[in-house]
């Protein structure tokens, strides 16, 4: 399959496996998805709060503090995350969000299992680096 990507703000069309392409399409998909959520809430709830206000009823309720601190906490882990490389971070978040396994990365980037140990391990550094130098409460 033949896929179109952005490098440094270049089109490149690149043959890939069809694997590849299904992970790509998925992530389309989810980045559309988002995206519509985002544009659906416009005064910045999340999709739960919005079902909460709706709905009335949810499966815990949170208070305000509790809200500010995942706000906050959600701030910081994408403040990090864009401070890693695309790769680093598509590696991380396939492993820690998706679940996969180095070898099920390693299949998908088209690499060995060892480069996607080295970007998890690098990504984990850098959390840990910045977690233990912030400032604590």
């Amino acid at each position: 399959m033949e896929v179109t990507i952005k490098f440094n703000g270049q089109a490149l069309s690149v043959d890939v496996s069809m694997e590849v392409y299904e992970y790509l399409d998925r992530a389309d998909h989810k980045a559309e998805n988002l995206a519509h959520e985002q544009r659906r809430h416009w005064d910045g709830r999340e999709f739960d709060e919005y079902i909460v206000a709706t709905e009335g009823t949810g499966i815990y309720s949170e208070t305000p503090e509790e809200s500010l601190c995942r706000s906050e906490t959600l701030d910081e882990l994408l403040f990090v995350l864009d401070g890693c490389t695309e790769t680093q971070r598509r590696r991380f978040l396939l492993y820690a969000l998706e679940g996969l396994s180095y070898s099920e990365i390693a299949r998908i980037c088209g690499c060995s299992k060892y480069a996607v140990r080295d970007s998890v391990m690098a990504v984990r550094k850098i959390f840990q680096t910045f977690f233990e130098n912030r400032p604590h409460d």
